[in-house]
Parts: structure tokens; C-alpha cells; sequence
């Protein structure tokens, strides 16, 4: 019997290890609990990123215009407490080679894990990863951070703290926290403007779903978690959004589901599907919880998702010159200014990452001053919700003298 016990209870320990676990919803939970008026701004940060009428002028090219593929650029912050978890730059490659060819629809499993019939909704998300080539403050770099923590170091909790590796400007670069998890949690990134503090913003991943050789561990041995991921980082949902059909993640052509699909199931399959359908759910979706040798796509819709985000929660990313040898000119700086979400009902923000603003003024339709406000940050919360529904009319300075103007809708 008592070898039955312990037979039963590893058999148990291995599942739990063998289905993926992303945490990021648990932080918002987190999050939202201990912050009650939270809510109203993430319920209309994720409105913004997900309405198809908004503005997305980083994005919006004429038929002539050759596409933009933007360039983000990433440190890798590997925190080990023993040589097994200090993962090699050989296989930090891995995942960026991963991560490049998933988000430009250049995954060679492409046609042999996705079925024909979704083919046509998978999109080439137009962006690159490239390893940053300067820090923050200028000096050359290879994108990777080492440091050697303690052994009973708490990842979860302490990845961006001092006993961790504090982050890089996230404004300009996407932090990846590589380390130990434990057993059972794969990895977490916050989605736009949850992160609790700037400072935890960006990925969290576990040394063995990272990347395809070294420490990765089938069947999360294929670089998938960080594409996962690095979609909520992004703005995306898992596809049973609050799940129970309750919700699902606003893109439209990702059919709903209750909850999530484990392992590698057979097309097609309704078996959580919110509606039986001739071709059932599109479980081989990177944002849901199958094993990484049976994801292979981003629908269209998830593509409009994450070009909302980059026109207005992450738009510093797109002038941040982390893997250029060059800095920014005038023009450029001024363009990265962006005023978000838009239109708003209580608050929105302006980010001015690129070039020093301290102050805007709020006009209304009559040309009547309405509000001014002191900015001192290069994100900064505007309130508006005393403002009648309306169209108002930016001016934002910086020490008296105008930068930009621009216009924001109050609901």
C-alpha cells in the first residue's frame, strides 16, 4: 500500500509539472484586489486595446507605404541560485530565435500544427526581438544580466527587487526574468499598465520553459511559454477570457471557449467550446495552455490587439534605441509623445518617453481653458472625470514653451 501511495502521489507531482501554468491572471487578481479602484482603469486600458475604431496612427500606412516591422529590444536578467538554472547564451539565442520567427509567422510547424481552415486568420504580428545592444545609460552591452541569488531566493516575489536585478527602463526595453519558479508556475508578464509598480513590469519565466536546449524540459521545451506570455505583456487574454463563457478575450476571430485546453488535443474538437462548430476551438492558439509542440499561431484579431497597445500603452518601445547605435531626432522624440486610452471616461494618460514635457492644458470645443495639470513623469494620469462628454483639445509644454498638441474624446 504504501508504495501504491507514493507511486500515485509522483504520478500526481508529474502532472501538475506536465500542464502549463501562466500566472499572469493571478497577479491581476492580485492586483485587483488589493486595489479596489484599480479596476476602473484597467476595465478601460483593456476597452482601448481592444475597440477596433481607435485611433492607431503608429500603424496606419497608405496602400504605397511599405509595412513597419517593429524592433523591441529585450535584456535577459538570469537570476540562478546553482550552475544547473544559470542558463547559457546559447540558449537565450534559442528563445530569441523563437520568439522572432512565432511573431513574424515564420515557425517552421506552422502548416503541420495548424489546421487549413484557420490558415487564413493567422497573422505575421509585424514585430522583432533583438537582444539590447546599449543599457539605459548608454554604455555597450550583450543583453544579459547574471547574478547569482540565494538559495532559498523567492523569484515570484522578488525578481525586480535589489535582491533580484532591479529592471532596465521599461519604457524602452522588455525585461525577461529568467530563474526558478518552482514546479508547477511556468511564467507571468502584466498586461499594459497592471504592473503594481513600474519597476515588475515585463516577463517572469521559469529556466525550464525557457527556451528549446540546456535547462528546458519537454513537453515546454519549444520556447512557447515566452511567445505566451510576452502576448499578455502585449495586451492579449487567454481565449476563455473570465471563463464560463462569462467572457471571453474580445478578439473576434478566436473562437470562445469556457476554459483552457491542455496537452495536444485532435482537430477538431468542441470539447470546451462555448458553441459547437463544424471547425471548434482554435486550441492551437499561442495564448492557450497546450504544450508547446501543439501552439503555432496569433489570429488577426490578436494583431489588432497588440498594434492598439504599441500606438498607446507601449508606444516608447517603438523609439527606444536599446539595439541602435544612434539616438533620436527632434521630430521623432515629439511623435513618441501619445495620450491613451482615447476615448476615456475617467482618466487617461500621457507618455512622453522620448522628450521632456511638463505641463498640458485641456481645452474645450468653445476654446475655453477647462484644466491644467503638471507633468512629472514620463507617464502621468490626467483625471477628466469632472468634464462633461465632449472633445477636448490638448497643449502640452514643456518650461513654457509648446511641444505638441493633441485631442482626447471624454465619454
Amino acid at each position: 500500500m504504501k508504495k501504491q501511495i507514493t507511486l500515485l502521489m509522483a504520478l500526481l507531482s508529474l502532472t501538475a509539472v506536465a500542464q502549463r501554468k501562466c500566472a499572469t491572471m493571478d497577479k491581476l487578481r492580485a492586483r485587483l484586489e488589493a486595489d479596489p479602484a484599480f479596476a476602473e482603469k484597467h476595465r478601460e486600458m483593456i476597452d482601448y486595446i481592444r475597440n477596433p475604431e481607435t485611433p492607431r496612427a503608429v500603424f496606419n500606412r497608405g496602400v504605397n507605404q511599405p509595412a513597419t516591422v517593429v524592433t523591441i529590444p529585450v535584456v535577459f536578467h538570469v537570476l540562478y541560485a546553482n550552475s544547473s538554472q544559470n542558463v547559457t547564451d546559447a540558449q537565450i539565442q534559442t528563445q530569441l530565435d523563437v520568439l522572432n520567427k512565432d511573431y513574424r509567422k515564420l515557425n517552421t510547424d506552422f502548416t503541420a500544427v495548424v489546421p487549413a481552415v484557420f490558415r487564413p486568420m493567422a497573422a505575421d504580428m509585424e514585430i522583432l526581438f533583438c537582444k539590447a545592444t546599449r543599457t539605459p545609460a548608454g554604455a555597450s552591452t550583450t543583453g544579459i544580466v547574471r547574478k547569482q541569488v540565494a538559495s532559498n531566493f523567492n523569484m515570484e516575489s522578488n525578481y525586480y527587487k535589489t535582491s533580484g536585478d532591479p529592471a532596465w527602463d521599461p519604457s524602452k526595453y522588455l525585461n525577461i526574468w529568467v530563474g526558478n519558479l518552482g514546479s508547477t508556475i511556468l511564467g507571468f508578464a502584466y498586461l499594459p499598465g497592471d504592473a503594481p509598480t513600474v519597476g515588475e513590469d515585463g516577463l517572469c519565466i521559469n529556466y525550464t520553459a525557457f527556451g528549446t536546449t540546456g535547462t528546458a524540459v519537454a513537453p515546454f521545451n519549444k520556447g512557447r511559454t515566452a511567445t505566451h506570455e510576452i502576448g499578455h505583456y502585449f495586451g492579449l487574454d487567454h481565449p476563455w477570457g473570465n471563463g464560463a463563457c462569462s467572457g471571453d478575450d474580445g478578439v473576434a476571430d478566436t473562437p470562445a471557449t469556457y476554459q483552457e485546453y491542455y496537452d495536444c488535443p485532435t482537430f477538431p474538437t468542441n470539447a470546451n467550446a462555448c458553441s459547437n462548430t463544424t471547425n471548434g476551438s482554435m486550441f492551437m492558439n499561442y495564448m492557450d495552455y497546450v504544450d508547446d509542440a501543439c501552439m503555432a499561431m496569433f489570429s488577426n484579431g490578436q494583431k489588432t490587439v497588440v498594434q492598439a497597445t504599441l500606438s498607446g500603452p507601449r508606444v516608447s518601445l517603438l523609439t527606444s534605441n536599446g539595439c541602435a547605435a544612434l539616438g533620436l531626432n527632434e521630430v521623432e522624440a515629439i511623435q513618441a509623445i501619445a495620450c491613451y486610452p482615447n476615448p476615456a471616461s475617467k482618466y487617461f494618460m500621457i507618455s512622453s518617453p522620448q522628450t521632456m514635457i511638463d505641463e498640458v492644458e485641456i481645452y474645450n470645443d468653445l476654446g475655453q481653458l477647462v484644466k491644467t495639470q503638471k507633468l512629472t513623469q514620463f507617464n502621468n494620469e490626467i483625471n477628466i472625470e469632472s468634464l462633461a462628454s465632449g472633445t477636448y483639445y490638448l497643449r502640452i509644454y514643456n518650461q513654457g514653451e509648446f511641444v505638441k498638441s493633441d485631442k482626447i474624446i471624454k465619454k
